[in-house]
This record gives structure tokens, sequence and C-alpha cells, in this order.
């Protein structure tokens, strides 16, 4: 691990999340290789913390496939191939298109009201981690209706780590999706089940597209 990573966490009151996505998003970028024994001490002391959140950390991230707790070793970083990414967002681009088209017909006019919110919310944020997880409830949101309970669960799993972090991996992701939320908001409005599904599905997949090709062009 470079002794030259600069990982403290400053805001305590998101220190939950902020451990979790500061360590994925070095895994994703290359910083820790794969096969690397993830420290405790190291990273608590990098980061100012704890090493308890190390620890609910890990758990997490071994729950995304992205570390391996290996006997008498720790943590250990997997490696992530471009195929692993065309997997996960070619299955979200299908399961979560599924799920919209049915939910959206069945969202409440609440419902409707917070997707409208997060919108806006998203449109406003200041930082990264604020539009994480904006994204994140939207998405969530989005396919709350739908009623097959095994269908939820894989996108639910398939949501962990890599796309919590293109926010923070992708150059204008933010600016674009905040475009791409805002008209997949007006065909729910609509109740227009078929283009809210066919929009969420371009934008997952442009997404998927546009970080392999990042990763390409950086080497990783």
């Amino acid at each position: 691990m470079s002794m030259n990573l600069d990982l403290r966490i400053e805001n305590r009151d998101t220190l939950h999340l902020k451990v979790c996505n500061v360590i994925r998003e070095a895994i994703i970028r290359g910083d820790f290789k794969p096969g690397e024994r993830l420290k405790q001490s190291d990273l608590a002391e990098k980061m100012g913390v704890s090493r308890m959140p190390i620890r609910e950390a890990f758990r997490k991230l071994e729950s995304e496939g992205l570390i391996i707790m290996e006997p008498h070793k720790g943590a250990v970083v997997k490696s992530i191939s471009i195929e692993d990414i065309k997997e996960i967002y070619a299955l979200r681009s299908e399961l979560e298109k599924m799920a919209v088209h049915q939910s959206v017909n069945l969202l409440t006019e609440e419902d409707i009201e917070q997707l409208s919110f997060l919108v806006s919310e998203m449109e406003n944020a200041n930082d990264a981690d604020t539009f994480v997880q904006y994204n994140i409830d939207f998405h969530r949101l989005l396919v709350k209706r739908c009623k097959w309970e095994r269908l939820n669960s894989f996108i639910g799993t398939l949501w962990n780590g890599l796309p919590q972090q293109t926010p923070h991996l992708l150059t204008g992701q933010i600016e674009t999706s905040n475009s791409e939320h805002r008209k997949i908001l007006e065909a729910v409005i609509n109740k227009d089940n078929e283009t809210a599904a066919k929009l969420i599905s371009e934008h997952i997949y442009r997404t998927g597209e546009k970080l392999i090709e990042s990763l390409k062009n950086e080497g990783k």
C-alpha cells in the first residue's frame, strides 16, 4: 500500500459511510492492488479512525466481492476484471428495467413527490458523497413497488460496490446523470412505464460503458 495516499476523513457525521466509500474507491482505482493485504491498523491510522469502522467496512466490502477475508492474512484485495463490470451493468440494465416497468404505475403520489425531491437534491448536491446517497435513494424508490421479491433482491446485490462509486470515478457523471434522472422522472410523472423502463436501462448501460472506457484509458 502506498504510504503517500491521503485517506484521512474529516467529517465524523458520515463516518460509517465514508470509511467504506474511501476504501472501495481506492480498490476500484487500483490504489490497492489485487492480492494486497489491507491492514486494519494502517487504514485506521491513515483515516484517523478507530479499527471498528474499518472492520465494518471489511465485512461490507467482502459481501460486495471486492475483498476476501483469508485465515492468518485478514483482508485481501480481489481482482476486478472488465468482464465483471460488463456483467454487473448488463444485469442491472435488464433487471432494473423489468422492476421499473412493474413499479411505475404502482408508485403513490407520495413516492413521486419524493422522487422529485431526490432529483432536485441531486441537482443541487455540493459534493459527490451527497449525490451518491440521493442517487441510491432515487434508484431504490423507482423499483419500490415492484412485487417480485427475488428480482428486488438481485438488484440490491448488484447495487453494492461499483455502482455507488461512479460519480467519484467518472468526470461529468453527476451532470449527465442529473439530466437522465430528470427525463426518467418526467416519464414516471406521466405514468409512462414503458419509457421510464427504457430510460433507466439506457442510463445504467451508458454508465457501465463509460466506466469500462475510463478504466481502460487509465490502464486499470
